[in-house]
């Protein structure tokens, strides 16, 4: 039987140790990211490595982002607090963190919407790819990582925070580092339950 992969490893890691991840290693993620298929091969992610004083600069503009959007949804101020503190550790305690934004500059523009909503969706989906790529080649260099979806909800702040371009949104944060445990393996559905396999269809 072959050995288990990359794919079967995997795991959302959220706690790290104190080891530095160096350089070299996040050009070997990045190098991974780019190897992702893209809609037309435009390669519509760009990335923002976060270390240091960065981490927490923007740890507090996504946290203070948070607990306004939660106050207006009247959840209650210890729900909040808990919340708004368990995000602020997750993003500092990773040694370093790989933004991963969506550019449409160079996608193709329809003059109707419904094109340009399928455009921009195939543009998400090359993100998610190389996203994929960074947790997958993170797990084969013995590193842990976690996908975090909250930018897209302070894009703004996140743009403002770390001076991105304009054109940059903010899609994922994935946490990086070496891992302080080996994470949880999640259930996941029977193929059964999920799947149809298709040999027939109406014309």
């Amino acid at each position: 039987m072959p050995s288990q992969s990359a794919i079967d490893l995997r795991r959302m890691i959220r706690r790290y140790t104190d080891q530095p991840v160096d350089a070299a290693t996040i050009q070997m993620l990045l190098n991974a990211a780019i190897r992702a298929p893209s809609p037309h091969n435009r390669q519509p992610w760009r990335f923002a490595v976060v270390r240091g004083e960065a981490r927490i600069c923007l740890a507090r503009s996504m946290g203070d982002q948070l607990r306004a959007d939660s106050a207006r949804d009247g959840i209650s101020a210890t729900v909040i607090d808990r919340d708004v503190a368990r995000s602020y550790q997750r993003i500092t305690g990773a040694p370093v963190a790989i933004l991963a934004c969506l550019c449409m500059t160079d996608m193709d523009v329809y003059p109707d919407e419904r094109r340009n909503i399928a455009e921009q969706c195939m543009a998400v989906q090359a993100v998610a790819a190389a996203i994929q790529n960074i947790l997958l080649r993170a797990t084969e260099l013995g590193l842990g990582a976690c996908w975090m979806c909250a930018p897209l909800f302070c894009q703004e702040a996140v743009i403002r925070t770390l001076q991105l371009p304009s054109d940059w949104l903010p899609q994922a944060l994935i946490t990086v580092g070496y891992p302080a445990d080996e994470g949880k393996d999640r259930p996941r559905y029977e193929i059964e339950d999920i799947s149809v396999f298709i040999q027939q269809c109406r014309e």
